[in-house]
């Protein structure tokens, strides 16, 4: 056995057949592993497997950035989309446990309850707190009108007492019509009343493109101090990721292994995955990690925070070993400059049409489109 990071990590020859639990009262969860995870050639690279000792915490090295209000985020977190009840619950427990200090949320996620569980589960027993831990958490959409109502009742779900970051979720509603509705700037405001009130610590984004990002700053009284984007080296971003440092703005970096949210999402097609890209493989065999790391890894070195989401004890454990080696120069600037590059989450979801805000992707992202994802567009669409 190795000690990394003050966690347990076992050869996989050496590996005993069951794992174990973060808690020996746990429920007998058994949860399948990403599909990239599961992918055969990627599997050889996975040579080891992550383990906790039951009832025992850790800590690791988590670097922080310090906002542009002066508070700290942590850079590696959890992201908790589409964690069902028990799963999220179970996998929040074991991160915490395992070190990890923030926490991703959504009301739209539609567990923040189960989140909140996992939260009061973990505060009683007195070793992490409250203030102990970064939670951020987003609007939802249909909650443009109503900002304070939603707030407090995330605030009450997740046992939080206050929020450190809220996010507005998306710049869109679901309304019919030339503009959104409420206005984005109403929206904005009602959020920094948040602030003022002391609901909420940092207020931001999420899902922006530059050039709203500026119109924002040209009336915010209260400049948003992060803002959440996808980020990964299928999608590097980079013109957003620029932007945002020169306007002392913090990214954070959603699907940093860069999988789709939904196979559903593209129909019948089938993108191509980073974690099974040939170069992704070469380094995870030359530094004996697995691709998921190697994705991490570089998102932290490409400069924004992190939020990987897992939800088994290999991975959530797994996940954190990640503080304690680099990816030579040479090395990031290979993953920094492959060639495919497309949005897993283009917003499609949201079936922009000309009787909307915003008529395809391209108008919603404002140009900051890869050229394979209009083209699967217009394949879809039938153009």
């Amino acid at each position: 056995m190795q000690r990394v990071c003050g966690l347990t990590r076992t050869p996989l020859l050496q590996r005993p057949q069951r794992s174990l639990l973060v808690r020996s009262q746990c429920r007998s969860l058994r949860l399948q592993a990403p599909a990239e995870y599961l992918d055969s050639s990627a599997a050889t690279i996975n040579t080891e497997k992550y383990s906790m000792a039951p009832d025992k915490y850790t800590t690791i090295q988590n670097p922080t950035a310090t906002l542009s209000n002066g508070h700290k985020i942590p850079l590696f977190g959890l992201g908790t989309w589409r964690g069902e009840a028990g799963q999220v619950e179970n996998a929040i427990e074991m991160a915490l446990r395992a070190g990890y200090r923030h926490i991703d949320c959504a009301a739209a996620y539609g567990n923040e309850d189960a989140v909140g569980e996992a939260f009061s589960n973990i505060f009683k027993e007195g070793k992490v707190s409250r203030k102990d831990v970064w939670i951020t958490s987003k609007l939802n959409n249909p909650d443009h009108g109503r900002v304070r109502e939603a707030c407090q009742q995330t605030i009450k779900d997740l046992k939080a007492e206050y929020l450190d970051l809220y996010l507005m979720h998306w710049p869109l509603t679901g309304n019919k019509g030339k503009t959104v509705e409420p206005p984005i700037k109403d929206t904005w405001q009602e959020m920094e009343k948040l602030v003022d009130d002391g609901l909420v610590k940092s207020i931001g984004i999420s899902n922006f493109s530059c050039k709203k990002i500026d119109t924002l700053l040209s009336y915010a009284r209260i400049k948003p101090v992060a803002v959440q984007v996808e980020v990964h080296p299928y999608f590097r971003n980079q013109k957003l990721v620029d932007h945002c440092k020169a306007k002392n703005i913090h990214v954070t970096a959603y699907s940093p292994m860069g999988t789709p949210p939904s196979s559903a999402m593209f129909k019948d097609y089938q993108p191509a995955l980073v974690m099974n890209d040939p170069v992704v493989k070469e380094l995870a065999q030359k530094y004996n990690k697995n691709v998921g790391q190697i994705c991490i890894k570089w998102g932290l070195q490409h400069g924004t925070s992190v939020i990987p989401k897992a939800t088994s004890e290999d991975h959530v454990v797994g996940n954190a070993d990640v503080f304690d080696w680099e990816l030579s120069s040479e090395d990031f600037e290979k993953l920094s400059t492959l060639k495919h590059q497309m949005r897993m989450l283009d917003g499609r979801i949201w079936d922009f049409s000309p009787e909307k805000p915003y008529h395809d992707i391209s108008d919603f992202w404002d140009g900051e489109v890869p050229e394979s994802n209009l083209e699967l567009e217009r394949k879809q669409i039938g153009m």
